[in-house]
């Protein structure tokens, strides 16, 4: 299964010429992507709404089945969210992360993006030559970096979006307090963790996302 490794991760979130508005665009989704684990349908319907920047800072979003679920965001991801909502819209009505017209990225677009700063990221991390990276990949790696710092399997399902279908409102709500401790836990994006090597197991649990 193709993962990303730290020094991987922070090549590609290096890579956007930020100096643009279409690099800072892909820095703050990539960026997001990654410490969130959220899907490419619920990264590309995201709105500025979606976004809660004050105490207890977090994304809302709308997944599987219509389930809505809220994802802490941690401090840095907050402050380049905070500036990227200070862009000037492109369009009235705008998705968080518009294409060039202002509309809805799509699947195709985002897969471009990805691939452009990969193919940047090489010249610092070369291992990146040989990885496929799709949002799903971030998908998996957010999931990784949860099992590193030890965060039970049930938890990172929650985190995920693999609510049990009875979770209520009321559950969703009180479990983004458990969600942050479990961002806490997690090594900033700047770190350096020890290598980690997932059996079979993990594998298996890890591809069921």
């Amino acid at each position: 299964m193709p993962l990303l490794n730290r020094a991987e991760v922070d090549a590609l979130l290096a890579a956007p010429d930020q100096r643009t508005w279409f690099g800072r665009r892909d820095h703050a989704l990539m960026l997001l992507a990654v410490q969130t684990g959220l899907r490419l349908s619920e990264l590309t319907a995201l709105r500025p709404d979606d976004v809660h920047l004050g105490t207890g800072a977090h994304v809302r979003v709308l997944g599987k089945g219509r389930k809505e679920r809220c994802t802490p965001l941690s401090k840095n991801t907050r402050a380049v969210l905070t500036s990227w909502l200070h862009e000037p819209p492109r369009a009235p009505g705008q998705p968080l992360f518009p294409n060039a017209r202002g509309g809805r990225l799509s699947a195709h677009g985002m897969q471009y993006i990805l691939a452009k700063h990969v193919a940047a990221g090489t010249d610092v991390c070369p291992s990146l030559k040989a990885k496929r990276v799709s949002p799903h990949v971030l998908r998996h790696t957010t999931a990784m970096d949860l099992l590193q710092a030890g965060v039970e399997q049930s938890l990172i399902a929650l985190w995920l979006g693999h609510e049990s279908i009875e979770t209520t409102q009321m559950y969703l709500e009180a479990n983004l307090a458990l969600k942050e401790q479990m961002l806490d836990r997690t090594m900033p994006l700047n770190g350096r963790p020890g290598r980690y090597r997932p059996d079979d197991r993990l594998l298996t649990f890890l591809k069921s996302l």
